[in-house]
């Protein structure tokens, strides 16, 4: 069988393909779970010479671990409340929020339940089921991990890959170097590398999270120096507490930097007409107005949820005569931001980095242009600059 990407697709048509291989998809998930549910119950799997449901889905199947764990929960939910493979077929529920609320489904909740957590995302269901039923808190701890030691043949040098059939001699004289060597350099047992994973931070109960990271060492003295400065106003030195107070003088720091918010504002003394400059009255009213977050609308009216990377965009380009005006300026994330520039200039950006500049310019109809400089002259900005369309 072969696949091939459907490059001859319109735009239109690729959108509707997309959304119907999804819902064919979705369907044969759900025949699949409910087939599952069965053969878990005759316990077929152990005629088929495999000792539990799920190392027969990895071996026979051939799915993944997480794929498995997902379908196994959904079946065994499914077996004992149906009306959950209802949700998953028509997609209110997919296999993620599903697992997260199998083992708290009751013959008097499941119907419930399952409605309040229909068309919500993982982080959402997470929420709910800790407000519902929420867990104890975890113990504020602070503990060093173990170093991670040096791979023997770090200590040893490289080692010549062997031959497919060393001779007797060859191999004698490889044993005598290996033995001089461990004689003269010492040899230090790896330990495992860590594993890289995501920070975690989980509910716990309708208004309390466990948020767990690791931290530098420099990261822990500086904790230890301002669990010493604060003793007097956190007596015990909870983490929890310092961190709270450190971000929450970290986001007003921004909110005076990036936002321009401040207890009394000026009255502002206007822009130059065509000057690239955006007032701190404007900034303000738009981050007020967008509410933080990215204010593009796509054409079905869906808005971005997005919350990072926020850029402030001209509605009206600055290059065709945009002005830094509240009704002009929104927030747009960055992919936002830079999607309505190739829609209004057509091309993707190019960003060329030259000593402490960054050049941008932009292709339309194969010659090199600057959005904010139709005259085609290179524009430069210091670097750490936040780009505006």
């Amino acid at each position: 069988m072969s696949t091939s990407i459907p490059s001859h697709l319109s735009d239109a048509s690729l959108l509707a393909e997309v959304l119907r291989l999804a819902r064919s998809a979705r369907a044969t998930t759900v025949s699949l779970v409910a087939h599952l549910a069965e053969l878990d119950a005759r316990r077929l799997y152990l005629g088929a010479g495999f000792s539990s449901l799920f190392t027969y889905c990895t071996a026979v199947l051939g799915l993944s671990e997480s794929e498995t764990y997902n379908r196994i929960e959904a079946a065994r939910a499914a077996r004992r409340f149906p009306l959950v493979l209802d949700r998953r077929a028509d997609g209110s529920l997919n296999l993620t929020t599903l697992r997260l609320m199998a083992r708290h489904l009751t013959a008097a909740n499941h119907e419930e339940l399952g409605a309040a957590a229909s068309g919500r995302t993982k982080r959402e269901v997470e929420l709910l089921v800790a407000r519902r039923f929420p867990r104890a808190d975890v113990p504020s701890s602070v503990r060093k991990l173990p170093p991670v030691a040096r791979m023997a043949s770090e200590a040893v040098g490289p080692v010549p890959p062997a031959p497919d059939a060393p001779s007797n001699a060859a191999s004698s004289a490889s044993a005598a170097a290996s033995a001089s060597l461990a004689s003269t350099a010492p040899i230090v047992l790896a330990s495992p590398a860590p594993v890289a994973r995501r920070p975690r931070v989980r509910p716990l109960a309708a208004h309390r999270y466990e948020i767990r990271f690791t931290a530098s060492a420099d990261m822990h003295d500086k904790l230890g120096r301002a669990q010493d400065l604060l003793r007097h106003a956190v007596p015990n030195g909870d983490p929890a507490e310092i961190f709270d107070r450190a971000l929450t003088a970290l986001l007003e720091d921004f909110a005076r930097t990036e936002c321009a918010a401040t207890q009394r504002p000026r009255a502002s003394r206007g822009t130059a007409r065509g000057s690239r400059h955006i007032p701190a009255m404007v900034k303000r009213a738009v981050w007020l107005r967008d509410g933080s977050r990215c204010a593009f609308v796509a054409r079905g009216g869906r808005r971005c949820a997005e919350r990072g990377f926020l850029e402030l965009h001209h509605v009206e380009p600055h290059a065709v005569g945009g002005e830094a005006t509240v009704d002009n300026i929104q927030l747009r994330c960055r992919a936002h931001n830079a999607y309505e520039a190739e829609l209004f200039y057509g091309g993707p950006a190019k960003v060329v980095r030259r000593d402490d500049v960054v050049i941008e310019a932009r292709t339309r109809s194969g010659t090199s242009s600057d959005p904010c400089n139709p005259t085609g002259l290179a524009k430069e900005r210091p670097r750490g600059v936040s780009p505006i369309s």
